[in-house]
């Protein structure tokens, strides 16, 4: 899913290499094709710590990647003058990705992380070897990087292994225009020379978490605003079912200090402020004691989620300060092997995302579904239809959001929990921290659309209780969505359009832009 609206200020060029990269950078060069540049320090230490590799490329003692073979092979010995041809070799042959193409955000969100750890002088690359990396990134060029090859652990191998083929020379990539063609042509227009890979470069380009980082990042940035749009849809929904807003009191919430839940029933009194809806049963007769779990506990299941995110935040903080590879040189110039590529971390969090996201669109769509059901509507037609028999209104929305909940308790169940071991047993425990992210970024999409579906059935419920007038806020909502296509009450129509211009007014930002407008502050 992509962001238009609540995105980083727009980057003309990111620098790598001061320390580490930001989310906000991270989504600037990834969805919105901001170019890179390396820093000069950031050289200054990768020809450094290049110097301590070739000073032990003569050595006769073996070490892992620069004189050995890799994986269940690293007690092969290579002769030197073989050694520039391992690397090539380790690269073609990990280049073995299938499936379709992986996006373009996803793979230049990579290749930024992976330059950012080459960039700390930690890998042993030479200069050049990051510099035609940045280039290619600066111009817009993308590997075709495929949806499987990685087990997650040694990082994400294949991903990884189509990029430093590119830089070879080799392989395939989508030009700037997103035309897919022969990377060496590409390369020639754009006067980037290939890398002649020397020891250790080729293992350096290969070996990290990237690219299950990378969708970490930017699905929390998707998370964070969906959350929001889950906040309004919400609100509109107790509004438009007559619901109660005094359980989102403040002191109430108080009782449970959990911050995300607190942030959420913030937004629910904010949003509904000034509601003519909610003004006009607040009186000695109305008997509803208390709502159904769906409303009454929206800031509960949406405050876990952003607690989840949070949780998933720092962990992704600390790998953005890692400079994963193996071997990796400390910061004292040993050459050391180590396990720092294993994804569990990444993993462990990609899995309690999905989870989060399944139980915030199960719960959206619970309050889709009460609309169209007359023993639970107060008042309004079954299934918000104009003419019910003639006419089934909203019934079958509620049906695709249903089909969409379901698919995402199967993407919630975690990938994390499985392992093949590979390399004749050698990497006998792999994360499958890629195939977590990846399902994380379907499970996104789905909760766009039952979101975007619960969005749209309220909004016609609101116009149903005319002539009382929504709240500010969610009035704007409700108006911001006829504008962009979804009309109002009335005979069957095409619905797929409808549903699909709400899930663009989602996923671009129109709705949250709508509701801030309203009440001239931010939501969180």
């Amino acid at each position: 899913m992509t962001d238009t609206l609540h995105r980083p200020a727009a980057t003309t060029h990111v620098t790598v290499g001061r320390g580490p990269v930001s989310p906000s950078d991270l989504v600037a060069v990834a969805r919105h094709s901001a170019g890179v540049r390396l820093a000069d320090d950031a050289l200054t230490e990768i020809a450094r710590t290049r110097a301590v590799v070739e000073a032990l490329a003569d050595d006769v003692d073996p070490h892992y990647g620069i004189s050995t073979g890799f994986g269940a092979l690293a007690t092969q010995h290579i002769p030197v003058e073989r050694r520039a041809q391992l690397q090539r070799s380790l690269v073609r042959s990990h280049a073995a990705g299938s499936g379709p193409e992986v996006e373009r955000e996803v793979v230049r969100a990579l290749m930024l992380l992976r330059l950012s750890t080459l960039a700390t002088g930690r890998t042993g690359v030479r200069p050049v070897v990051a510099q035609t990396y940045a280039a290619i990134l600066d111009a817009g060029i993308t590997p075709v990087v495929h949806e499987y090859g990685s087990l997650g652990c040694s990082g994400d191998l294949a991903p990884l292994a189509h990029c430093a083929l590119v830089l070879m020379g080799e392989g395939e990539v989508r030009d700037a225009d997103g035309v897919r063609r022969p990377a060496a042509e590409v390369l020639r227009e754009n006067r980037i020379e290939p890398v002649e890979l020397a020891e250790k470069e080729g293992l350096a380009l290969i070996n990290g978490t990237d690219g299950m980082l990378g969708m970490l990042l930017l699905g929390l940035h998707d998370l964070r605003e969906l959350l929001v749009a889950a906040d309004i849809a919400a609100a509109m929904s107790v509004e438009s079912l007559l619901g109660t807003d005094a359980v989102f009191a403040d002191d109430l919430q108080a009782l449970r200090p959990h911050p995300g839940q607190a942030a959420s029933a913030a937004n629910l009194r904010t949003l509904l402020a000034g509601s003519g809806i909610m003004a006009s049963h607040r009186t000695p007769d109305c008997t509803r004691v208390q709502d159904a779990y769906s409303l009454r506990c929206a800031p509960q299941v949406h405050g876990a989620a952003r607690d989840t995110a949070d949780h998933a935040a720092l962990v992704a903080s600390r790998e953005l300060s890692a400079a994963v590879d193996n071997p990796v040189i400390t910061v004292d110039d040993r050459v050391e092997s180590n396990g720092n590529f294993h994804g569990a971390p990444v993993a462990y969090v990609l899995d309690f995302l999905a989870i989060a996201v399944a139980d915030v669109a199960s719960m959206s769509e619970r309050r889709t579904d009460r609309f169209l059901d007359v023993a639970r509507n107060h008042g309004l037609p079954p299934f918000l239809a104009d003419d019910p028999g003639v006419d089934s209104g909203h019934m079958i929305a509620q049906y695709t959001a249903a089909g969409i909940v379901s698919e995402l308790k199967r993407l919630a169940a975690p990938a994390s929990v499985d392992s093949i071991p590979s390399s004749a047993m050698q990497e006998d425990h792999v994360s499958m921290g890629w195939a977590a992210a990846r399902k994380l970024r379907r499970a996104l999409d789905g909760l766009t659309r039952v979101v975007a579906i619960e969005l749209l059935t309220a909004a016609r419920a609101m116009d149903l209780r005319a002539p009382l007038e929504p709240s500010p806020a969610t009035g704007a909502v409700r108006d911001v969505l006829r504008a962009s296509g979804a009309a109002g009450p009335g005979p069957d129509r095409f619905l797929a359009p409808e549903i699909e211009a709400a899930v663009e007014a989602v996923r671009g930002g129109a709705v949250r832009q709508a509701a801030e407008t309203a009440l001239d502050h931010p939501l969180t």
